[in-house]
């Protein structure tokens, strides 16, 4: 799973979120949507990118409220 937008740390998520902006889970190709509600583990930065964090997202109806 990756989180939406593409951002550059743990860090920086849990700012986005702290400041109100909306972040979603997606998941690219073919693979399953994330769910509404529960938890994902996501990578981060997207790729091409090396990935260089990964941690678990708190979704509820449809967007992260939570990133640890």
């Amino acid at each position: 799973m990756y989180l939406s937008p593409n951002l550059k740390s743990k860090k920086a998520y849990k700012e986005a979120i702290a400041s109100g902006k909306t972040v979603m889970a997606f998941q690219p190709g073919i693979g399953s949507p994330p769910p509404k509600n529960g938890t994902v583990t996501f990578e981060g930065p997207h790729y091409p990118e090396p990935h260089r964090f990964y941690g678990k997202a708190e979704i509820v109806d449809g967007k992260v409220v939570k990133v640890t």
